[in-house]
């Protein structure tokens, strides 16, 4: 059996996915694109907080299509006329059924001429299945009861002359819950409205009527070819051309086709769906310019090779082989001073410790979160390395993805660019470069060479007091020898001593060349754990923070479509 299909999200679902959306993108999309979906947001959320009972129509139209006669004949009253001051409509006019309630949704449309109306329109004699079906889906069904009140907008030309005229029409084809586009024979292909303002509103099929007035201008056998010319191009507009957008023909002189609309807009009304719908509808829009405007394409992501190229890069940008050297030469010079000749190691006081020449061999009394380093500052290839190894890294975090979000990811690597050479050199001045003082052999050697030593002393002293008892006259017996050598043991003493020292000191220096080549590495990889480190809190972090922005923007979007 195939899985149940999810139940699509409604509207109080679709608005929080939509913010989350909105928020991740911004910064990162583009402008118009977010500051759109922010409108979109802004606009339900002062329409929900508004009178649900009142279903807001629009009457649009171009100069000379009869959009405010229509406007009459569909109130049943001259109201229109009886209000403009000028054959054209310069303010917008609303008529109302539902008194309760709609005041402060006509401040809010910023409609001052309001005349209301006793008469009710007639209830609408289409199957209202379809509407009722979308007030479900948006509303789980919980929009009141009983007859809907209803605002008809008669509205200046959208192709007025005036500025003031079209910046209210363009205010209020966003906010009215229906548009209902009134074009007549001579105008209905004008380019201005279908590009302008029809095609915008493609998402727009549930609350959008087209209807072609002024047919009794058209000869009978004319109608027909008029309106599947019309349908054609609402068509083209991206509107269905089936449902509430069907285009209708209507004469509001004669009366033709005006109860079919009437009742249409009385149908649409009792529903008290078309608020939610046409909210519903700019959230898809919104969605899908978003959507447009991240691109198609995932990123790769990171990963523990590209990890791995950036701790590189950075390692050799600051140097780290050249610290590892200066840690096994201090290791070796320490050695010597334990295990070389006692009689040359007074030479080794004029060799400074490489460690303590660049400030890394502090001990414990200097706290490592605010000590820097002696290194000298990165140069101008170090810099271009490490610049390098961050482009790397983000190149290949963001493979895959789109253009926006493979520049976001970019700048999120270059966030810490400033600070990233102090940050490593921190990290290089925190690291525990303490080796052990007591390294066993290094004792041994040391203990062996003062033997050698105090062998060579005892046989200096010896000779030395037989020189000064022959040169005073004074007889001694002669200085006993061993038996197979032909030196006497004062002497023997002085040559086993220097030759046990020099044996000592070089056995010690081969000795401490491996060891040094063991800190050596141990130094290395210290080193590059902390630059890791580094890397980590200034380039991976933020690169990893964009992706699951990126992820999180996605997943608001499936929630938008689901």
């Amino acid at each position: 059996m195939s899985p149940a299909r999810r139940p699509a999200p409604t509207l109080s679902e679709r608005l929080p996915a939509l913010a989350r959306a909105t928020d991740l993108a911004d910064g990162r999309l583009d402008e118009e694109a977010v500051a759109a979906a922010r409108t979109v947001l802004a606009r339900a959320a002062e329409r929900r907080s508004l009178s649900a009972d009142h279903t807001v129509v629009g009457f649009f139209g171009a100069t000379g299509s009869g959009k405010s006669t229509l406007f009459n004949a569909v109130v049943g009253r001259e109201i229109a006329r009886a209000a403009a001051r000028r054959p054209t409509t310069s303010e917008p006019l609303a008529a109302v059924w539902g008194e309760p309630g709609s005041q402060a949704l006509l401040d809010w449309l910023d409609v001052s001429q309001r005349h209301h109306v006793d008469t009710p329109l007639p209830a609408g004699q289409e199957d209202a299945g379809r509407w009722t079906r979308v007030k479900e889906r948006l509303a789980g069904g919980s929009a009141p009861e009983g007859p809907g009140g209803l605002i008809l907008l008669d509205l200046p030309d959208f192709d007025s002359v005036s500025l003031h005229h079209r910046t209210i029409v363009q205010r209020l084809v966003g906010m009215v819950d229906v548009v209902v586009w009134v074009v007549d024979p001579q105008k209905y292909a004008d380019a201005i409205i279908h590009q302008e303002f029809i095609a915008p509103l493609a998402h727009h099929g549930a609350v959008t009527m087209v209807v072609m007035n002024q047919v009794d201008r058209l000869p009978a056998a004319e109608v027909p070819a008029v309106m599947a010319s019309l349908a054609e191009l609402v068509a083209q507009d991206g509107l269905p051309t089936t449902g509430l957008s069907k285009p209708v023909a209507v004469s509001a002189v004669t009366g033709e086709g005006v109860e079919a609309l009437r009742s249409r807009i009385r149908q649409v009304a009792d529903t008290k769906a078309a608020a939610g719908a046409r909210l519903d509808a700019d959230v898809t829009d919104a969605a899908e310019r978003l959507a447009q405007a991240s691109g198609e394409g995932e990123p790769a992501g990171i990963t523990q090779e590209s990890e791995d190229r950036l701790t590189d890069g950075l390692a050799q940008a600051a140097n780290v082989p050249g610290i590892a050297r200066a840690a096994g030469k201090s290791y070796a010079l320490h050695a010597a001073g334990h295990t070389g000749w006692i009689a040359t190691r007074w030479l080794l006081k004029f060799r400074k410790d490489p460690m303590r020449r660049l400030n890394l061999d502090r001990g414990d009394s200097v706290n490592p979160e605010v000590n820097r380093t002696s290194l000298p500052p990165m140069g101008a290839a170090q810099r271009a390395a490490a610049d390098s190894a961050v482009r790397g890294f983000a190149h290949d975090a963001a493979a895959g993805a789109a253009e926006p979000w493979t520049r976001s990811v970019r700048q999120a690597a270059r966030t810490h660019e400033d600070r990233l050479p102090d940050t490593i050199d921190q990290a290089i001045a925190g690291t525990d470069f303490r080796a052990r003082k007591n390294i066993w052999w290094w004792l041994l050697f040391d203990v062996l060479q003062w033997i050698a030593m105090l062998a060579v002393v005892a046989g200096l002293v010896w000779l030395l007091g037989l020189f000064l008892l022959e040169y005073f006259q004074i007889p001694v017996p002669p200085p006993p020898t061993v038996e197979g050598f032909p030196l006497p043991v004062p002497t023997l003493l002085v040559l086993a001593g220097v030759v046990t020292g020099l044996f000592l000191a070089l056995t010690g220096r081969i000795l401490a060349g491996f060891g040094a080549r063991l800190r050596e590495r141990t130094v290395r990889r210290k080193l590059r754990a902390s630059v890791a480190g580094a890397g980590r809190r200034t380039v991976v972090e933020p690169v990893r923070a964009e992706l699951e922005a990126h992820a999180a923007f996605r997943e608001a979007l499936a929630a938008l479509r689901a």
